[in-house]
């Protein structure tokens, strides 16, 4: 089994395995996948499912019903937005791509029923020197870290904090990514499986006219205060404030599902020039 249930394998087999179901329409006995992925010739079905078994229980993703194996229905976009839970997250890091770049700092607060309920903030010893320039941005100097705990540390706390929770963050793609390189450096072949939404994308859709969609101008968009700009609580915090009311004017769009979410913060507007 996955080391923690919202962690999915991107190992090899596992992906061309998942391919293999995706054009077999979902289901493929198991026979075929053992012959196809695995390159093993097996004509009893009850040998094939035990080898097939090493797959299963690596990715909850793919399950064996009787003698095949079958892509596990994934639903989430029908997740109701007033009835989900959510984690807000923050990242500080020693740079701009992972990797070779580390985390510095985390901060992450859960939201349900539109209110913040807990939250999650450590200081992470990235093992490699912070750069001046991260320094004068972020205050995070290679001192205060010295003595925090490394990633690898509290990954097991933080994924249990994030649990199956809907992941939100500004510009969701950068903390995702290095989230999941830390954590595939700690559980090897692993990464996130928590579906995912972002305040960026969906702020342009909801506040087109504002000036930028950048942290701060959000959050002065809604009164939200943001002190220590570039930390990982307070921006994280900031965050799932304006997360809260961006909800709110989704839910007055009538826009509730995550499917739908998902599909306003991935379009691109069309701008005019003028």
């Amino acid at each position: 089994m996955p080391p923690y249930p919202n962690l999915i394998c991107d190992a090899l087999l596992i992906s061309e395995t998942i391919e293999f179901l995706k054009h077999r329409g979902g289901r493929a006995s198991a026979i075929s996948v053992v012959g196809s992925v695995m390159k093993i010739d097996v004509r009893e079905p009850a040998l094939a499912c035990t080898l097939a078994e090493g797959l299963v229980d690596r990715d909850a993703r793919i399950r064996i019903d009787e003698a095949d194996v079958v892509l596990a229905a994934n639903d989430d976009g029908c997740l109701d937005l007033r009835n989900s839970e959510f984690v807000v997250i923050d990242l500080e890091t020693t740079g701009a791509k992972a990797p070779p770049c580390k985390v510095t700092e985390i901060g992450a607060y859960r939201v349900s029923n539109g209110e913040i309920d807990a939250e999650y903030h450590s200081l992470i010893n990235p093992e490699t020197e912070i750069p001046p320039f991260i320094t004068s941005l972020t205050g995070i100097n290679n001192e205060m870290v010295a003595d925090a705990p490394t990633f690898r540390e509290v990954s097991g706390e933080l994924l249990e904090f994030i649990g199956g929770a809907v992941l939100v963050a500004h510009n969701a793609h950068f903390d995702v990514s290095f989230l999941n390189s830390e954590i595939g450096q700690v559980y090897l072949d692993y990464r996130l499986g928590n579906p995912q939404l972002c305040t960026v994308q969906l702020s342009r859709h909801v506040l087109p006219h504002i000036e930028n969609h950048k942290l701060q101008t959000v959050a002065r968009h809604y009164d939200i205060k943001l002190e220590n700009h570039h930390r990982a609580a307070d921006d994280a915090r900031a965050t799932a404030q304006i997360f809260i009311n961006l909800l709110g004017e989704l839910s007055e769009m009538g826009i509730n599902d995550l499917a739908s979410a998902r599909k306003l913060g991935g379009r691109r507007r069309k701008w005019k020039t003028a």
